[in-house]
């Protein structure tokens, strides 16, 4: 049997899967099998998967039923005691599962991992995650307990750079299948839930990259459509935990934004509403408050300071 489980979703993803699987074949680490669950595609993704041959690779194909539905469907075919999540657009170096690997013996009773990673945002701009803990150095490895304090501006968790214990992710009901589209918060919604039961093994050597630049990327489709998740299930925990609050009132703060440059003001009132304005910084009070047409402005130059090499973040 192999020692882990790697779980690639596909969706219409024909432009980007061969990169993210040469990633995947050229790791150090090779004692893995490979679950990949095509979700509906229309496009030639499963033909492109098809050409790789690797008696590792375990492929599945279903109707679309999105994306929180199929990791949890791929992590039930997994025959290991570890899963670990690469999306089919994000890619990772040769020695990502080592590094993993390393965190695994060092703390074996740990129940979730996760590695510093890279943020790529075109061929001019590739940047690493931002976070306190990375002030620790490239090459430290520990227990995470105060996973939201270190989350405030870029979270520790990616879902490309994650592993868990199936046995882990199955307590915890893996991920919330009423979180119907990717970018709407499935994931957050389970590192936050795995956060509150459990310190993360985190890794600062950089051995992924999340590529914010892939094709037919879903965190394009239009934010009137998706079904977010609910930051507001988290109340009684946030009373307790007040970096828990912060981090998600700055997730309220992301959707208000989001929702009043789609036109929802319903919508962002509800997320602004529920905000303590103490836990954004003065960049963040001050957009919380623009028209939506200054937002979408800002967005557009956002967008060209990145084409020209340079990361805009009101988050620090």
């Amino acid at each position: 049997m192999p020692k882990f489980s790697v779980i690639i979703p596909l969706y219409n993803k024909e432009q980007d899967i061969q990169k993210t699987l040469d990633s995947l074949l050229k790791q150090s680490f090779t004692d893995f099998e490979v679950i990949i669950v095509n979700d509906g595609s229309t496009d030639e993704s499963e033909k492109v998967v098809q050409t790789v041959n690797d008696a590792r690779i375990n492929y599945f194909s279903k109707k679309n039923e999105g994306i929180s539905l199929t990791r949890n469907f791929a992590v039930e075919k997994a025959t290991t005691d570890y899963v670990f999540f690469l999306d089919a657009d994000d890619y990772w170096y040769p020695g990502h599962l080592e590094n993993m690997h390393e965190m695994i013996k060092k703390f074996p009773n740990a129940n979730w991992f996760a590695t510093a990673h890279n943020k790529k945002y075109n061929d001019n701009l590739i940047t690493p995650m931002i976070s306190p803990i990375l002030k620790k150095g490239e090459n430290w490895i520990g227990l995470v307990d105060d996973y939201f304090r270190n989350s405030l501006v870029d979270p520790l968790a990616w879902t490309s750079a994650v592993g868990m214990k199936k046995d882990f992710f199955t307590k915890l009901n893996g991920f919330d299948i009423s979180i119907d589209r990717a970018a709407a918060g499935e994931d957050t919604d389970l590192w936050i839930r795995a956060a509150l039961e459990s310190p993360l093994a985190f890794s600062t050597r950089i051995s992924a990259t999340h590529n914010l630049d892939g094709n037919n990327r879903i965190s394009h489709t239009n934010v009137l459509n998706r079904a977010y998740m609910d930051l507001n299930k988290y109340e009684k925990e946030e009373e307790e935990n007040p970096y828990l609050k912060q981090y998600l009132d700055l997730n309220r703060y992301s959707l208000a934004i989001q929702h009043k440059m789609a036109g929802d003001m319903t919508s962002y009132k509800k997320y602004a509403a529920k905000i303590n304005l103490e836990n954004l910084n003065s960049k963040q009070r001050k957009l919380l408050k623009q028209p939506k047409h200054t937002l979408n402005l800002l967005l557009k130059s956002k967008a060209l300071f990145e084409k020209f090499g340079l990361r805009i973040n009101t988050y620090k």
